[in-house]
């Protein structure tokens, strides 16, 4: 079977934005690349023969059909046609790489198909929208965004540079990939943050000898990351040692997970090994931005635009309910282990954040709800999860699953 050449990509809507879409793949191609241009309008406007692949073509991937799409209300037609597009996306076995262009209807339409695209896969989105909170569209996939700075609505002396240089940018991601790498040792995601930096730069120390170690920063889309990759079959195991999105999730926090986390590693059944880091601090911006019904509470600036809020026994027994119900939904092997020094730099004896009381509410609390089998596993440690001993024996127990 003959494989198709790789291509670029790009996508927009013809009916607003043919010109643009023309004169963006003429650059690409202009480069020695094969270019395949795909039209995203919601209305049956006749401008089909701007783009190779028509409305039309996309539209009849939703599962609902082309009149999902094409049902005359804006709102609900972009909705249809992301998904119809992402499934399209999904057909192909000759992406090479994905440019979009769009305002804020176009980049909601394109970024789903994205984020859908393996991680590494160039994408770049041209948009009204990217001198915002752009982490809607991103998601947890490496989509590079480029401000449009004006409108995406003709061409002119700006908009020429901007697209003249999204179109250079993807065609050299294409031209310049790096190869995957020969190593082939298996890999292996990890979860860390400030406070429990030390527990897993020894734990990668100690593993990265067998394994590719790959480090997420739990920042709420570092979990959604890791899990992705976990979803993919790109990772092997997992150290999930800092699940302090949960706290966020939970408590209002500015850094936190969606309610699926945790649900990779029930699917796949993943070797795993978690536990309670930073379990004990909620993240918010600057002091004012702290929710009045949280006023009273201790909190420890960690920077001027980063407030720490101590989790309290209720909010642990809280958040252990939570996360147990989550491990019992785990029929792979698991083991959490629970750190009885503390659950981060700042819970450790003498620290701000010590509360012995908050950690046994979590600890008996998890107990309590995760149902204990040969291959779901709780371990209490007596040591601070920052201790050498601490790294070492989750070493030791991931060692022990990931040979299963």
């Amino acid at each position: 079977m003959t494989v198709p050449t790789p291509s670029v990509y790009i996508a927009t809507t013809t009916d607003t934005k043919g010109r643009e879409l023309v004169f963006v793949s003429d650059l690409v191609r202009a480069t020695g690349l094969k270019t395949v241009t795909v039209d995203l309008s919601t209305k049956a406007t006749g401008h089909d023969t701007l783009a190779d692949i028509s409305a039309a073509t996309v539209a009849a991937f939703h599962p609902d059909g082309a009149e999902a799409v094409f049902c005359g209300d804006r709102g609900r037609a972009i909705s249809a046609m992301a998904v119809a597009f992402e499934r399209f996306i999904e057909s192909r076995n000759d992406v090479a790489a994905l440019l979009g262009l769009g305002g804020s209807g176009g980049t909601a339409l394109i970024t789903p198909a994205m984020q859908s695209l393996q991680v590494g896969v160039p994408k770049l989105m041209v948009s009204t929208m990217a001198s915002g909170d752009v982490s809607a569209y991103i998601g947890a996939s490496d989509i590079a965004m480029l401000y449009s700075v004006t409108d995406v609505a003709g061409l002119n002396r700006i908009s020429r540079k901007v697209l003249a240089n999204a179109a250079h940018q993807i065609a050299g991601a294409v031209y310049f990939s790096h190869p995957d790498s020969e190593d082939d040792k298996p890999a292996i995601g990890l979860t860390m943050f400030g406070v429990t930096t030390p527990c897993i730069q020894a734990a990668s120390e100690l593993l990265e000898k067998e394994f590719d170690c790959l480090v997420f920063h739990a920042t709420g889309s570092g979990g959604k990351a890791m899990e992705k990759l976990v979803s993919s079959g790109l990772l092997s195991g997992v150290l999930d040692l800092t699940t302090t999105e949960v706290c966020d999730f939970l408590f209002d926090g500015v850094l936190a997970c969606g309610p699926e986390r945790f649900d990779a590693i029930a699917q796949t059944q993943v070797p795993y090994v978690g536990s309670c880091g930073a379990l004990d601090m909620v993240n918010f911006g600057h002091i004012s931005s702290v929710p009045a019904k949280y006023a009273g509470r201790q909190f420890y600036e960690h920077n001027a635009q980063v407030t720490l809020m101590r989790t309290t026994p209720e909010e642990n027994a809280e958040m252990a309910k939570w996360i147990g119900e989550k491990l019992n939904a785990c029929e792979g092997e698991v083991r959490f282990l629970i750190p009885g020094g503390g659950f981060s730099a700042l819970d450790a004896v003498g620290q701000p954040f010590w509360n012995p009381d908050a950690l046994n509410a979590f600890a008996d609390t998890l107990e309590k709800t995760v149902k204990q089998t040969a291959k779901r596993r709780l371990v209490r440690l007596s040591c601070n999860i920052n201790d050498p001993e601490f790294a070492a024996t989750a070493v030791r127990h991931f060692r022990d699953i990931a040979q299963h």
